[in-house]
């Protein structure tokens, strides 16, 4: 096979490939090697493509294995471009002309390692946020089971945290739930018709009671009677309850009331969605989240205030809850904050 063949082979390969002659030159490099290694790759000594001392000693051993032998499989930690990247390099034997040769593929794995370690991380997060309530209910049955047995003040008081513990374990585990169902409906765009201002108004209903009881105004605007979009009911009105239930909960200061508005506007041409659709806005008047937060407040479990969400019954989850969904409607989510005036979360739907 000549070096026009081997080329047309390698580019229908996805990862970076090249390939080594009997002289441990480069004879073929396809465009992903270029793209990650950069350009002129071609007969250059493989030596001072990679300078990778594992990788060239297994090219070595390949090419004096004469095309036979199994391929080694490497993990490590290529330097291309100004930065390092975790990767596995599979050097192969070959036969090339009636000569040695080796084709050396390389695999970037940060992308794999990194998702293992958020799995990892995700999974310490829950473990931490379960079992705190859990450890505290634990300590509760036992008080109840031993010294305050006969003490009704005690027991009454003791039921009353503990229903609340008990109620914060079934809150995180309703939103792992729902971030597990979003996470894996998300390549699959919602076809329903769904009516944005509808949805609205339902979810303003629901929450007019605990507005009124924190003494927070909550504000409709928008004349649009309808707005029809395609979507999941459900989720976007699990967006809109999150967004407005979580305004209300901090959009007052110092407990002195406050005022969250809901805006519905159409919105003629949307660039990033290439397009119209309808935006919603939910602001408040609050404390405002300093401006280091933002980047990361739709991560899981990111909280400005631990102690303070905690205190309000949150899960850690809710905005990352909201991004999923919103990106699985092909939308778009912005926050504005800035500390001690207020916040303004958008999302824009295609309309």
């Amino acid at each position: 096979m000549d070096n026009a063949a081997l080329q047309q082979l390698c580019e229908a390969v996805p990862v970076p490939m090249l390939v080594v002659d009997g002289d441990a030159r480069v004879v073929v490099a396809n465009a992903a090697a270029t793209a990650m290694l950069g350009e002129a790759l071609t007969d250059r000594p493989f030596v001072t493509v990679l300078r990778q001392a594992l990788v060239n000693r297994a090219v070595e051993q390949a090419l004096a294995a004469a095309g036979n032998g199994p391929p080694a499989r490497l993990s490590v930690t290529l330097s291309a471009k100004g930065h390092d990247r975790n990767c596995v390099v599979t050097v192969t034997p070959l036969t090339l002309a009636r000569r040695p040769g080796a084709a050396v593929v390389i695999e970037d794995s940060s992308g794999v390692e990194h998702a293992e370690q958020m799995r990892r991380d995700f999974v310490a997060n829950v473990s931490h946020e379960l079992k705190t309530p859990l450890t505290a209910l634990m300590g509760f049955i036992e008080t109840l089971q031993g010294p305050a047995r006969s003490d009704a003040a005690a027991r009454d008081r003791f039921l009353g945290i503990m229903e609340r513990e008990a109620g914060r374990m079934n809150r995180l585990i309703g939103d792992l739930l729902s971030l597990s169902r979003v996470e894996q409906e998300e390549r699959r765009r919602p076809l329903d018709r769904v009516d944005l201002a509808a949805l609205i108004r339902s979810v303003c209903a629901t929450l007019a009671p605990a507005a009124a009881a924190a003494g927070v105004s909550l504000v409709r605007i928008g004349t649009a009677e309808a707005a029809e979009i395609g979507g999941d009911a459900d989720q976007i009105q699990q967006v809109l309850h999150n967004l407005i239930e979580n305004a209300i909960k901090y959009g007052s200061k110092a407990g002195q009331g406050g005022e969250v508005r809901v805006t519905l506007a159409h919105v003629p041409h949307e660039p990033l969605l290439r397009g119209p659709g309808w935006s919603v806005e939910v602001a408040d008047d609050g404390e405002g989240i300093d401006e280091i937060h933002l980047p990361r407040l739709t991560e899981r479990f990111y909280r400005v205030d631990n102690h303070r969400s905690r205190e309000k019954g949150g899960t850690g989850l809710g905005l990352a809850i909201v991004k999923h969904i919103v990106a699985r409607h092909r939308g778009r989510l912005k926050i504005e904050s800035t500390a001690g005036q207020g916040s303004r979360f958008t999302f824009i739907l295609p309309g």
